[in-house]
Formats: C-alpha cells, structure tokens, sequence
C-alpha cells in the first residue's frame, strides 16, 4: 500500500490490486503502438469530444483532409497523431524518460494551437495570474496548485514526483505517471492527454504494451476520474487503466 503522506505525488492507492504483468520486447511494444495507431489517436480524440469518426481518423493519418468539421477539431486530431509519433521516435531512439524536456515536448504538440500556452509549464510563460481548474460536476471543481511567475512549486512537485515514479515497479509507475499529471495540471490544459503519452512512453520503454481508453468507455473513464480527483485514492483508476489492457 502506498500512501499519500509518504509519496510526492498527492494521491494514494492499494498496490497489490495489480496483477503481475511480464514485460516483453520494446521492439513488440512499438509495433503494437504503430499498428493500433488510429485507435490510439481516435480514443483520445473521443475522450476530449472530438466529433471525428474512426474512419475520418484514419483518413486524416493518411494526409487526406476531412471536410464538414472545424479546423480546431482536425488540428487536435493532427497533434495527437503527430506527438504519438514523436513519442514512438522517443522511444525507439533510446531517448525517453520522464524528464520535464521530454513533457514539455510532448505537449508542444498535443496542445499546439489549443492551450493557452504550450510547451511550459503554467507560470514559465507569458500567462503568469490564471490558474486553471477542473470541473466535476456535481462533486464541485478540483483546484490544483496556483499558477506562479517561473512555476517554482509545479517544478519541484514534477522533480521529486517522478523521482518517486522512477522507485517503483515500471508497471506501476506508468499508471501513476499518468494520474500524478492528470492531477497536479502541470499545463493549462492537454494535460491528460499528454500523460498518456507519458505512461505509454514509460511502458514501451520498458517492454511493456502501450495502453489506450477505449473510446467505448468514455463514460467510465470521466467518472472514475471525477472520483479519483475527490479522494485522492488512485486504486479504482489503476485497476481501470489495467483493464484497458489489449491482452
């Protein structure tokens, strides 16, 4: 059991609700990443109401345009084809690691055009007063840390969280690394999705297969997120990205 007064990350959970998984070959993790890629890229759009449809997806991968939508929905279609590439260049290179260069890049091209800033963290730009939240419905809002000038306390949290990420067992610590992004809102927005990345990345580094929400459970993934940022306790979430799985 790991809990929250002990870790950096400002959540706890019970880790003994995940299996044993055996990792294989970065070669096969990849391989998976770039066959699904479409399903990878759709999930994600469709977990941020994006109205594309599987095949307008696979059509836009393909570099032909898709006409009847917003230029802002296909953009975040494109940015979530293009950062899945740089993450599979990543990691076949060798050169991923959960280090602040490696989000920062990532998020240069999930939110490009759509955050307020993007690429630092909130603080580190222009935008230095407003400190975005996220809405829970009826469960009210979940306020992360305020945006500061030069984000001091973003970076020392992102510092000694994923230090902590990086003492735990790798199947473990890419779950985590998702949910401890997804919390502390280290950018003005993208930040679930370039968590995700975060975890896969960390998955594939270590011969693990990548793992994406299925568009089909939508639902459940919000709601399961909703209670997660309520408690604090990341053990529902874990068992639920576990699930999504594709043994």
């Amino acid at each position: 059991m790991s809990t929250q007064n002990s870790t950096p990350l400002g959540f706890s959970w019970d880790s003994s609700v995940l299996p044993q998984v055996n990792p294989g070959t970065i070669r096969r993790a990849l391989a998976i990443y770039l066959q699904q890629l479409t399903s990878f890229v759709w999930d994600a759009a469709k977990l941020e109401n994006n109205p594309f449809t599987f095949v307008e997806v696979q059509t836009l991968l393909d570099g032909v345009t898709v006409g009847g939508h917003k230029l802002s929905d296909a953009e975040q279609v494109t940015n979530l084809a293009d950062s899945s590439k740089k993450l599979v260049e990543l990691v076949k290179a060798e050169r991923f690691d959960l280090d602040k260069p490696t989000i920062t890049l990532l998020h240069s091209i999930v939110a490009r055009n759509e955050a307020l800033e993007w690429g630092v963290f909130r603080g580190e730009g222009e935008e230095t007063s407003y400190s975005p939240y996220v809405a829970l419905g009826e469960q009210g809002e979940h306020r992360p840390l305020p945006t500061l000038t030069g984000a001091p306390e973003l970076n020392r949290i992102y510092s000694e969280g994923v230090e902590f990420i990086k003492t735990l067992p790798p199947f473990e610590g890419a779950l985590t690394m998702f949910l401890f992004g997804a919390l502390q809102q280290f950018f003005f927005d993208g930040n679930k999705r370039t968590s995700r990345h975060m975890m896969n990345g960390w998955l594939m580094k270590h011969g693990y297969d990548p793992i994406s929400v299925p568009a089909a459970r939508a639902q459940e993934f919000n709601d399961k997120m909703v209670s997660f940022y309520v408690s604090k306790d990341a053990t529902e979430m874990l068992v639920f990205l576990n699930s999504c799985r594709r043994t």
